[in-house]
């Protein structure tokens, strides 16, 4: 059985120090190339070669943070400008409604003056007809005075050829009522005129003051009707505008996303690519560590094998 055992360990024994010389061998040609590598130009041309990749790697990645930086401050900068913009149009809103509250009041300042211009016309009429009837009563009355003057004098001729039955008292009295009544007759007929015409020139007055007010007023319609066409044209440009922004940011948001995306996934890919070469040479300890201490084993073995050996000699 110690024979068996022996055989079996020495078959071991030659595996594995066939293996240990196999991965010696193999560390030595690894070793010279190694050495190799490292004296000859073509292992530094590699070296600063991947280097040189890993800092342009850095470059972009640093270049991708920088430009997502300044993206973000174009968005926040685009925000305000949006913010800008809806107070703007608030505004402008705002400002509309009230050019509209303002067109809605001359509106109806102007129906009312056009019922007052209506309706002051109409005065006018009724006032040229007054006009026109009271000079009608007032040549009646001239008519009717003169008929009752020419009257008035064939009695004072039939009063000079008849005899002297009269007292001139008496006629004179009567010359003096009448041209008194005459001359109120006059007065009354001038104040009622010159009412009639103070009236019709202030009705005419008050007609230009209501045409002068509508030809206002219908400017100020005119231009608050320009004003509202200058809001309605500038809303529509700063639409048009905030719409094409919004596209260009979503555009640049997109492809800076896209760019981080590609980053992301080469970053982990060198993650991935890391951890093997962690892995590897984690491995690579591990069998290193495992074939010494089989080796070191397997030493200890002999020795006490050959001291075994050695002593019935002795």
């Amino acid at each position: 059985e110690e024979s068996l055992q022996m055989w079996d360990l020495n078959k071991r024994l030659e595996a594995y120090l066939a293996r240990v010389k196999f991965l010696e061998e193999e560390n030595e040609m690894l070793r010279a190339e190694i050495q190799s590598a490292k004296g000859s130009p073509a292992g530094d041309s590699w070296r600063a070669k991947y280097e040189e990749e890993l800092r342009a790697l850095r470059d972009a990645l640093d270049h991708a943070f920088r430009e997502k930086c300044t993206a973000e401050l174009a968005r926040d900068n685009l925000y305000e400008e949006v913010q800008q913009v809806k107070s703007r149009c608030q505004k402008e809103q705002a400002a509309r409604e009230e050019a509209k509250k303002q067109l809605s009041l001359s509106r109806k300042e102007l129906e009312e003056e056009r019922r007052a211009q209506i309706w002051l016309k109409e005065r006018a009429v009724q006032l040229e007809k007054e006009v026109e009837a009271l000079l009608e009563v007032h040549e009646e009355e001239k008519a009717g005075l003169d008929q009752e003057i020419a009257s008035f004098s064939q009695s004072l001729e039939s009063f000079r050829c008849a005899p002297v039955a009269f007292q001139p008292v008496e006629v004179e009295d009567y010359s003096k009522r009448l041209s008194e009544i005459w001359k109120g007759a006059v007065e009354t007929y001038k104040t009622e005129v010159s009412q009639l015409e103070t009236s019709l020139c202030q009705a005419k007055e008050n007609l230009w003051k209501a045409v002068e007010d509508n030809q206002q007023s219908q400017l100020q319609l005119q231009h608050l009707e320009k004003d509202l066409a200058g809001l309605k044209a500038r809303k529509e440009m700063l639409e048009e505008s905030l719409a094409r922004q919004w596209q260009e940011q979503r555009g640049e948001a997109e492809k800076f996303q896209l760019a981080m995306e590609a980053l992301e996934q080469e970053k982990q890919t060198l993650r991935v690519q890391i951890a093997q070469v962690l892995e590897d040479r984690q491995q690579l300890m591990h069998l290193k560590m495992s074939l010494s201490l089989e080796v070191a084993t397997y030493r200890t073995l002999l020795e006490a094998e050959s001291t075994r050996l050695q002593m019935p000699a002795g």
